[in-house]
């Protein structure tokens, strides 16, 4: 009877440990898997700060990282936040100066936005914007490509994307 038991016991303890390798192999690719991930997003993150000529994340204190990288993302976005504003006000800046190089208007009437005439309805001044808008596609095209380079940083090839 002792050895019956001790027979379940050990069967008992040998499903245990066999269910235990397989969860623990499972954990395994599991990990491996957002280790990759981890370091594609380190890529990522440390190209995408280069390409805007950041300071690069410190990873010297390995017990960090995962901080590092979460306080290089704030300060990337807060940064290109401020970087993309300050560029929309020097474009408009420079976008009036365009158009004031080869028309007179008045800038102050201009700064206001769009002008509305007050003989016409809401509809109708609704219907004019839409078609000055539409007008204005090709021309903001060709403005757009001539000021980009001023605005946004080189391309950089990532291996984020890549899957490396």
């Amino acid at each position: 009877m002792l050895s019956n038991f001790s027979a379940l016991v050990f069967k008992g303890l040998k499903d245990e440990l066999l269910a235990a390798q397989v969860e623990a192999r499972s954990t395994k690719v599991q990990l491996e898997g957002e280790v990759a991930l981890n370091g594609r997003l380190r890529t990522a993150i440390s190209d995408l700060s280069a390409s805007w000529e950041l300071e690069p994340v410190d990873e010297s204190r390995e017990e960090a990282l995962g901080d590092a990288l979460v306080d290089q993302l704030s300060y990337l976005g807060a940064t290109l936040r401020d970087r993309v504003r300050d560029a929309l006000h020097i474009r408009v800046k420079r976008a009036m100066a365009v158009v004031c190089s080869g028309f007179s208007y008045d800038m102050e009437v201009v700064s206001h936005g769009f002008v509305t005439d007050i003989s016409r309805t809401d509809v109708e001044n609704k219907e004019r914007l839409h078609a000055l808008i539409d007008d204005a596609e090709v021309p903001r095209e060709r403005l757009a490509k001539l000021l980009e380079p001023e605005v946004l940083p080189l391309e950089t090839s990532s291996g984020a994307d890549e899957g490396g």
